[in-house]
């Protein structure tokens, strides 16, 4: 991991798309929202399987869907090049990012 904060990693495989899942440790099971935007950080969907930011690389590069929460999850996107940093939004400061490959 970038730094000292785990994160969680979840992969789905449906035909020929794989959504990836990474949150922050800190996050799960938290809800925030702002204005119209809610953001819910359920185990069900992210999963409780602790992964390093090399295995969280490693699983976008294959992605077709990304959904990330938080610092560390996002920072490992953006050194992964599948995200932009200008492109990730906030909610009540918890930093969040989605990809889709078309």
């Amino acid at each position: 991991m970038r730094g000292v904060i785990p994160v969680y990693l979840k992969v789905y495989k449906v035909e020929k798309e794989v959504l990836v899942a990474v949150c922050d440790e800190k996050y799960l099971g938290k809800e925030f929202s702002e204005g119209n935007a809610q953001l819910k950080i359920s185990e069900k969907f992210y999963g409780r399987t602790p992964a390093s930011c090399a295995e969280v690389t490693a699983a976008l590069q294959e992605a077709t869907i990304a959904n990330l929460v938080g610092e560390e999850s996002v920072a490992c996107a953006i050194d992964a090049g599948v995200i932009e940093a200008a492109h990730v939004i906030y909610i009540q400061d918890v930093p969040h990012a989605q990809m889709v490959c078309m």
